[in-house]
């Protein structure tokens, strides 16, 4: 399969970085996970201007009915940027779990945010207290959901809650929308071990030991060409599956992804030094978020499962 990304598609992306590198990520990250959400939806409403979480809401409902490769383009960009909140499930599930229904054109105008929990696979809502509407999604069906007990996650901006079912329930393709999350988990995670190549790359030209850069010696040269190497495999799998949609593609999509953030963080650490995982550094914010990401929307191991089976 030949795939490119056309000039519109290039332009998304970076419209998206400008607007994102122009906001203080990592300070809106710390204060979400402070508790203080205030800067962290003001980035919601910036991605709501450039129509990201209204990228595949129905045109019925103001929605953009794009395809799922621009999905991941955008889903992509946020990643790199490690924007807090319930990014997978409000941008890429929600709007599948309510392609019926009235509420589906506030999501698209960015009004409303919603978490969702998709069990066992997905068992509890991710930042489900900073969400205007929580779902719970069963085999075929979902409720709207309240929560329950509070959960903290490896990264501390994504607190998860237990969630019970409330209210009318309604038919949805929950099938659809567990594979949407899991490409729009996958997309996220080669975003973010981009960040940490760049960051790693950046920090090796800098940093001096035995009176040369560190980037000139050859174990640190070669540890960041294989980051390259794993980022630049998995980016093509998960647009891959964007176009073909189907299970086996997007779990290997997922796997790849995951191994090439879980390296990529292992890289960075490695790099920076111990300086990388205190909390003062910026770095610390990815590797917890690969971290989460690696094991959210399915583990590796029940992705690889689902690879093995489908061959």
């Amino acid at each position: 399969m030949e795939f490119a990304l056309d000039a519109q598609q290039r332009d998304f992306a970076a419209s998206i970085d400008a607007a994102l590198g122009a906001a203080d990520l990592p300070g809106a990250v710390r204060a979400w996970s402070a508790g203080d959400v205030a800067p962290g939806l003001k980035v919601w409403e910036q991605l709501a201007n450039l129509g990201v979480t209204a990228l595949i809401v129905p045109e019925k409902f103001d929605g953009l009915d794009a395809s799922p490769v621009d999905l991941v383009v955008a889903l992509e960009r946020l990643g790199y940027w490690c924007v807090p909140g319930p990014v997978t499930e409000s941008i890429a599930v929600a709007p599948v779990l309510l392609s019926e229904d009235d509420r589906a054109a506030a999501m698209a105008a960015g009004e409303l945010i919603v978490s969702v929990a998709l069990p066992p696979e997905v068992p509890r809502a991710v930042n489900a207290d900073t969400a205007g509407l929580v779902l719970l999604a069963g085999a075929e069906d979902v409720n709207e959901a309240q929560l329950g007990d509070r959960h903290e996650s490896v990264d501390p901006s994504r607190a998860l809650y237990d969630v019970t079912a409330t209210g009318q329930t309604w038919q949805a393709d929950v099938a659809r929308a567990y594979d949407f999350g899991v490409l729009a988990t996958a997309a996220q995670l080669v975003g973010a071990a981009e960040a940490l190549l760049a960051g790693s790359v950046e920090y090796a030209k800098q940093r001096s030991q035995f009176g040369r850069v560190i980037g000139s010696y050859q174990a640190i040269k070669h540890k960041l060409a294989d980051v390259h190497i794993a980022v630049e495999l998995a980016r093509p799998l998960v647009h891959g599956a964007a176009v073909t949609l189907e299970p086996r593609d997007i779990s290997a999509a997922k796997v790849a992804a995951g191994e090439a953030g879980l390296l990529a963080a292992r890289s960075a650490l490695q790099t920076h030094g111990a300086i990388g995982f205190t909390q003062e550094h910026d770095l610390s914010l990815l590797l917890l978020r690969v971290q989460a990401l690696r094991t959210a929307w399915g583990t590796p191991e029940a992705h690889r499962r689902r690879v093995l089976e489908a061959l």
